[in-house]
C-alpha cells in the first residue's frame, strides 16, 4: 500500500437533512477529462457539483417533467457528458398514481451538472413497477446500456406476480433508448428479497460484449450479449451467495448485498480481467462479509471467492462498491466496516488491491464513527469512483434522524 493510502484522510460533508427519504443512496462520478470535476446524487432529487477535486460542492435539485424520485444513479462519458439515471413519479403523486415507477429516466448535462435534459427513457409501462437501475457507458463509442428489474407489481405475494431483468441501450448519448428486453432466463416473486432478481448491473467487454450480473435464489448470476444486446446467452451461475442478497444487519432497517461488476479496459497485463464484488452471510448471520472474484478468460471459468475484509470473523461488514481506475488497472471497494466498534456503530473502510485481487489493503476513512438508527431508511448502495489516481469514496452517515452524505479525499499523486 502507498503512502498516500495510510490516512488520516479528510472526510468532506456533502450535504445533511432530516428528510424522510435522504440524502442517501449517493452516487459519484469524475469528469475523466478533468478530475477536479465532479458530479454526485443523493435521494430523493439532490445534484451536487464540485470543481475543486470534491473539496467543496454546491448543492441543487434536479427536476424533470417524468418526476424524480430516488436511485439515482451518475457516470460520465468519455467527452464529458454526465448521465443521471432515477426512477419515475411523473403525476407527482408517488404511490397514488399508476404512472409512479413506470419507467427509468435518463437525464443528461453536458456543462458539470449547471443545467439538465428533461429526460429520456425506454418505452414507459403504467402496468410494471421499474427499479434498481444501473447503466454502463463504453469508453471508446459513448454506448449506454441500462438494466433494471421489473416487477410485475412491487409488493406482491401473488405467485404469478413475478420480476424480471430488463435491458435497454442508447446510441445516441441519450437521446433515444432501445425497447427493453427481458434478458433473465429465470423469473423470481415480488417481494423485493431474495427469490427477487434483483440487482442487475452492466458493463463492457473489451471487445463491446456486454455482461451482466444480478442476484437471485442465492446465486450470483451473469448473461453476456456478443451482438450489442440484441440477443443473449442462456443466465449462468457464477457464485453461490450463501443466505441470499437480503439480510438483516443491527441498526438498518434493510441491507442487500448485490453484485458490481468492473472490467478492466487499461493497457497494463491486466487488460479484460472481469471483477465482480458482493457481500453475503456465509459465514454467519453475525458476519456479513465482503467478496470478490475474478475472470482472466472473458468470464468462461473463476477464480475462488477471495475475501476483501481482513478482519477476524464475527463482525459485519456491509453495503459494498466497487470501482476500477482505467489507468491503472487497480481496483477500489467501500463499505461499512464494524470490526472495531460494539453494537451498531459503525465505521467506513476503503479497501483495494494492485495485484488484480490477489492481495488486498484496507483502511478506514471515516473520521468519525456513527450509529444508524432502524427506523430511519439508510439507501440501499453507497458508491465510488476512481479516475487517474483520484479516488473518491461516497457514503451515507447517520445521526438519530439526521442523514448525511459525505466523501473523502483520497489521491495517489
Amino acid at each position: 500500500m502507498t503512502k498516500n493510502l495510510k490516512g488520516p484522510f479528510k472526510n468532506i460533508l456533502i450535504h445533511s437533512s432530516n428528510d424522510r427519504l435522504g440524502p442517501c443512496e449517493p452516487s459519484l462520478s469524475i469528469n475523466p477529462n478533468d478530475t477536479r470535476i465532479m458530479v454526485a446524487a443523493s435521494v430523493l432529487n439532490n445534484v451536487y457539483s464540485s470543481s475543486d477535486g470534491g473539496r467543496t460542492w454546491k448543492n441543487s435539485v434536479l427536476s424533470s417533467s417524468h418526476g424524480v424520485y430516488g436511485d439515482p444513479v451518475v457516470r460520465y462519458d468519455s467527452k464529458g457528458n454526465v448521465f443521471y439515471s432515477h426512477l419515475a413519479n411523473s403525476k407527482g403523486k408517488a404511490y397514488a398514481s399508476v404512472e409512479f415507477l413506470d419507467r427509468i429516466v435518463v437525464q443528461r448535462s453536458s456543462d458539470n451538472g449547471k443545467t439538465w435534459t428533461d429526460g429520456t427513457f425506454p418505452k414507459a409501462d403504467h402496468n410494471k413497477d421499474h427499479d434498481k437501475q444501473w447503466k454502463a457507458i463504453h469508453p471508446k463509442t459513448g454506448d449506454i446500456v441500462m438494466t433494471w428489474t421489473e416487477f410485475d407489481v412491487y409488493g406482491s405475494k401473488e405467485k404469478h406476480h413475478t420480476s424480471k431483468i430488463l435491458f435497454s441501450i442508447s446510441r445516441d448519448q441519450g437521446a433515444t433508448w432501445s425497447d427493453a428486453i427481458e434478458i433473465s432466463d429465470l423469473r423470481g416473486d415480488c417481494l423485493d428479497d431474495d427469490y427477487t432478481t434483483e440487482g442487475a448491473h452492466p458493463a463492457f467487454g473489451i471487445n463491446g460484449e456486454i455482461y451482466v450480473v444480478w442476484s437471485f435464489n442465492q446465486k450470483i448470476w451473469m448473461d453476456v450479449s456478443y451482438d450489442g444486446g440484441k440477443t443473449w446467452g442462456k443466465d449462468v451461475e457464477i457464485a453461490q451467495q450463501p443466505g441470499g442478497w437480503s439480510f438483516d444487519v443491527p441498526g438498518i432497517k434493510r441491507c442487500n448485498g448485490f453484485p458490481v461488476i468492473k472490467i478492466d479496459h487499461s493497457q497494463k497485463s491486466s487488460r479484460g480481467n472481469i471483477y465482480i464484488n458482493w457481500a453475503d452471510q456465509r459465514n454467519g448471520v453475525h458476519d456479513t462479509d465482503i467478496f470478490l472474484i475474478v475472470s482472466k478468460d472473458s468470464g468462461k471459468t473463476w477464480s475462488d471467492v477471495k475475501k476483501i475484509n481482513d478482519d477476524t470473523p464475527g463482525k459485519h461488514q456491509f453495503f459494498s462498491w466497487m470501482d476500477l481506475d482505467q489507468s491503472t488497472g487497480n481496483i477500489y471497494f467501500v463499505f461499512y466496516d464494524r470490526r472495531h466498534t460494539q453494537d451498531e456503530n459503525t465505521d467506513v473502510y476503503l479497501a483495494g488491491s494492485f495485484d488484480m485481487g490477489q492481495t488486498f489493503f484496507n483502511v478506514k476513512i471515516s473520521d468519525t464513527t456513527f450509529k444508524p438508527v432502524r427506523g430511519v431508511f439508510f439507501g440501499d448502495y453507497n458508491d465510488i469512483c476512481a479516475v487517474n489516481g483520484v479516488i473518491r469514496p461516497i457514503w451515507t452517515h447517520a445521526d438519530g434522524s439526521v442523514l448525511s452524505v459525505y466523501t473523502a479525499i483520497i489521491d495517489l499523486k
